[in-house]
């Protein structure tokens, strides 16, 4: 290594150990699991792999730079600096070989590498050593003299790079290290697109071990460890409730005819409206799409084809989203998942595999799975909660033929749906049913569309003018493709769903501005009439009633309405940050933290929100939210919500 360079010696012999390690350990890992692969596995694995194990070494090096720089910049402290640049490499690798040593062994027990359950075990010392002490003891012994032997042969390797430096000017040695540090922070988000590396841009597969195996163990436990702290306990912020009383409580509120098991306490069956063939689903997840641009809503009216839709199908008056973002509405159109002031499940580490979903029940039913987005599928995590909860395709913009437009989101929204429509004609000529969610992205900050697709009347508000127009022409998108879909050999057996995820923003000075969550939904195809509805629903429902229009008689955990049937009551729920709202019958309670609660009568109609007093009758709706929110903590806490015979 020349003069100059010398000062990087130690933090090249670091990084030289550390990707070994990785890459030993997974080869290791593929081998024992070959069974397991599909042709191609491997080098997916492998390259997936190096992109996660290079962000680790960025993370893990950037911290090992500034030592190097800090040894250079005070002499007087070289001494120090070395042997704490040697320390923290000596126990950097130590960790991570003790956590890939022990991952054969997780991998054993959960068919997965280490991840939150392996955090939480640290909280019972004793019972963990105990159980390694007695049914692991010889992966035990094996793992400490493995981390021994690393962490001497690290040190002596390491220590010995500081001994044999060369001198070199100080500013030359700065300028390298600084250089060093900037690659080092480039390596760690592990892209150079917009956004960073998460696990679901390598994964890949439907198999949860195949896709583990393209992270490193220690990537795996850090992504857990931040995802948890995403999960906000609902009862440190509202209140408590007795356990069985939460059930109860959900469980009457769901009004279904029984309950199956106490192990999925929600698990019910339902008795489907369409009775003959069962039909193919598509759902249209329209960004930002609130109710206030709507015509047919009362909407400021720019969207001319939606509006036509609810003239041709079953259309929602007063559809409520869960959330304000799209992976609420995610949760919310898939899984029928009650909100919670967590973050949706879809980021969550607990629920990236075995939680129930629209996909999961229907490839049960012998379905052919799909998302199609004209994004990068691993954004918000979607890739991985979709490829570890049923869905078996994932149609992303890598995948596009030829898209014409590109915003900084993805293909345009006539591109996305080119591209679904060549999809569902492939789907259709296998001659099984399938499931499809297109996503759309072209109505999203910066509004960045084609030009000279549509236009907005001279005088339309200058202040939203790029706004809705994104809006327009996402409805022009939309209509575009409905139209051609109707002439197409699949349209006559496929129910449509189209529906937002939420609406494009949040104001008001109430705790939860009601108003700003009602969004468009409208089901064509189906074999109800077409109607307006104008019952008060949420988006947890939908999913319901899709099952119930397919044909689909499979028990599931879901707490929604099936829409095709008429209930005592009408209620939608919803989470503004740490508020949460519940509905029902024109009244609403919108707990809040600290136990703070408020009441409040909604005009679904004139979207007026007006706060009224507590009463006795108040205090059980109160009791009533309470049991919803806490419902959702439970569910994912306890992993109550998925199909018999996955835990």
């Amino acid at each position: 290594m020349t003069t100059k360079l010398s000062v990087l010696k130690p933090l090249f012999r670091f990084s030289l150990i550390l990707m070994s390690v990785f890459i030993l350990s997974r080869i290791t890992l593929l081998v024992w699991q070959h069974q397991r692969l599909a042709d191609g596995d491997s080098l997916a694995v492998l390259f997936g792999g190096l992109r996660v194990d290079l962000s680790s070494l960025g993370y893990l090096s950037a911290l090992a730079v500034l030592m190097l720089l800090a040894n250079v910049l005070l002499r007087s402290k070289t001494a120090l600096f070395q042997h704490v640049f040697t320390f923290y490499s000596s126990i950097v690798i130590t960790l991570i070989v003790v956590v890939e040593a022990s991952t054969p062994a997780f991998i054993t027990q959960y068919d997965v590498r280490p991840n939150r359950l392996f955090v939480e075990y640290l909280d019972y010392p004793q019972e963990v050593f105990s159980m390694l002490l007695h049914g692991h003891l010889f992966a035990m012994i094996s793992t400490l003299i493995i981390a021994t032997l690393s962490c001497v042969f690290t040190y002596r390797y390491i220590n010995a790079a500081f001994s044999k430096q060369q001198n070199a000017k100080t500013v030359s040695q700065v300028g390298i290290l600084v250089t060093a540090l900037l690659i080092c922070l480039i390596s760690a988000r592990g892209t150079v697109s917009h956004r960073p590396l998460n696990p679901a841009l390598v994964y890949f597969s439907s198999d949860s071990l195949v896709n583990s195996l393209a992270l490193n163990s220690t990537y795996s436990v850090a992504f857990a460890i931040k995802n948890m702290g995403n999960e906000k306990n609902a009862s440190s912020l509202y209140g408590t409730m007795p356990r069985d009383e939460i059930l109860q409580t959900v469980k009457q509120a769901a009004y279904k005819q029984q309950f199956i098991t106490e192990s999925i306490p929600t698990l019910a069956n339902n008795t489907p409206f369409n009775t003959g063939k069962q039909k193919n689903l598509v759902i249209i997840l329209e960004e930002s799409l609130g109710a206030r641009f709507v015509g047919e809503l009362g909407g400021i009216g720019v969207t001319p084809e939606l509006d036509k839709l609810y003239q041709q199908g079953w259309g929602f008056d007063n559809l409520y989203a869960t959330g304000t973002r799209s992976v609420r509405g995610i949760e919310a159109v898939t899984t029928g998942f009650t909100p919670s002031p967590s973050r949706s499940v879809v980021k969550l580490s607990k629920s990236q595999r075995n939680f129930f979903s629209l996909a999961d029940v229907l490839s049960r039913t012998g379905y052919t799975t799909q998302f199609i987005y004209g994004g990068e599928s691993h954004f918000d995590n979607m890739k991985s909660f979709f490829l570890g909860n049923g869905f078996s395709d994932i149609v992303d913009i890598n995948d596009m033929q030829n898209p014409e437009f590109i915003s900084s989101w993805g293909a345009s929204d006539e591109d996305l749906f080119n591209q679904a429509d060549i999809e569902l004609s492939e789907l259709n000529k296998s001659g099984k049913p399938f499931f499809s969610l297109v996503f759309t992205s072209s109505n999203h900050d910066p509004f960045d569309i084609p030009e000279g697709k549509v236009t907005l009347p001279e005088g339309h508000d200058p202040e939203n003018y790029k706004r809705d127009l994104a809006i327009k022409y996402a409805d022009y998108a939309l209509g575009k493709f409905i139209a051609k879909a109707q002439t197409q050999d699949y349209w006559q057996d496929t129910v449509f769903l189209v529906v937002a995820d939420h609406d494009v923003r949040v104001f008001g000075s109430e705790p939860v501005p009601l108003k700003s969550f009602h969004i468009p939904a409208v089901i064509l195809n189906s074999d109800m009439d077409a109607k307006r509805d104008t019952r008060l629903v949420s988006q947890i429902d939908l999913p319901v009633t899709l099952l119930s229009l397919l044909g689909v008689e499979q028990a599931t955990p879901m707490l929604g309405y099936d829409l095709t049937q008429q209930y005592p009551v009408e209620r939608a729920m919803m989470q503004y940050y740490d508020n949460f709202a519940y509905v029902e019958n024109g009244e609403a309670v919108i707990l809040m933290p600290n136990q703070k609660v408020s009441y409040w009568r909604y005009d679904s109609t004139s979207k007026t929100q007006v706060a009224i007093d507590n009463t006795d009758s108040r205090v059980e709706l109160a009791k009533k939210a309470l049991a919803h929110v806490l419902f959702s903590n439970l569910a994912y806490t306890e992993q109550l919500y998925r199909l018999p015979n996955k835990s």
